[in-house]
């Protein structure tokens, strides 16, 4: 996630749910079952650790933890993204319907710094929800994808969905990209995310006691999902940076130390959840 100022705007989340006329419930989870695999702390915390400083190195890394993970040899691929020496990295879990669900997370990172907040905070749970989800057969093929050069101007993401066909582009149901996740509770970029599909994470959040808050961050800087916005696909952006922490992206103190194990795990959890909740529930 680029980030060019210090200023990051905080929205009220019950705007969010009056707009759409949601109304939360202690008994949604009951109401609503979600069927995934909510794997060990320790097996995510180790992902994390296993950051490289060179980008070629985290690309290969993430592939082996794909692989580590359970994929499919034959469904994991690399991308070749035009003008870049690295590629995007691409698992689909396949679903019997020919929809798809799209979770996206830079792997790249700039000089300064370890990287590990900005962003292999993110690409590393990419191979922890597909195992989380493998374990019940899905309704949409969901779409892992390790996006390359997003520091220099999400030229990944802007990539991929270039090369989408014209059938293909709706059928994506909806785009959640993880950018800079750990630092603390999850959060939501609202600006940049679509207000029911926000919503529906707010229940869940409320339902299985998880934290979950709005802070935008227009004048920060761009993540991936925007180039999946721009061919109106519907996304939800996470992250979990406020203006006390802002300070660290891009930065030296950008390193595991500046990871909270706690708020990394309940956002894995959450990030679960939803993905697993809207496999089953969207049309």
């Amino acid at each position: 996630m680029p980030a060019h100022c210090e200023l990051v705007r905080r929205s009220p989340w019950l705007l969010v749910c009056l707009l759409v006329g949601i109304f939360l419930s202690p008994g949604f989870a009951q109401e609503h079952p979600i069927r995934y695999i909510q794997l060990q702390r320790d097996i995510i915390e180790s992902r994390l650790r296993r950051a490289s400083q060179e980008n070629a190195e985290r690309k290969n890394g993430l592939k082996e933890i794909f692989i580590e993970a359970g994929c499919d040899a034959d469904h994991l691929r690399e991308q070749p993204v035009k003008r870049q020496k690295l590629p995007n990295v691409i698992y689909t879990l396949p679903g019997s319907s020919d929809s798809v669900i799209v979770i996206g997370a830079h792997f790249d990172h700039v000089d300064r710094g370890d990287g590990i907040v900005d962003n292999w905070s993110g690409a590393a749970l990419l191979p922890s929800l597909f195992q989380s989800l493998n374990g019940e057969p899905r309704k949409h093929s969901i779409v892992f994808i390790g996006f390359s050069a997003e520091e220099q101007g999400l030229i990944g993401s802007d990539f991929y969905v270039k090369q989408l066909t014209p059938e293909e582009t709706p059928k994506i149901q909806v785009m959640v990209n993880l950018d800079s996740l750990g630092l603390g509770p999850t959060k939501i970029w609202l600006s940049h995310s679509d207000q029911k599909l926000a919503s529906v994470l707010n229940a869940i959040a409320a339902s299985t006691k998880l934290p979950l808050a709005v802070v935008d961050a227009d004048q920060v800087g761009d993540e991936d999902s925007t180039s999946f916005r721009k061919r109106h696909v519907p996304t939800i952006m996470l992250h979990s940076i406020t203006q006390p922490t802002l300070s660290i992206l891009h930065s030296d103190k950008d390193n595991l130390s500046a990871i909270h194990p706690d708020d990394y795990y309940d956002s894995y959890h959450l990030i679960a959840g939803y993905l697993a909740y809207m496999d089953a529930k969207l049309n």
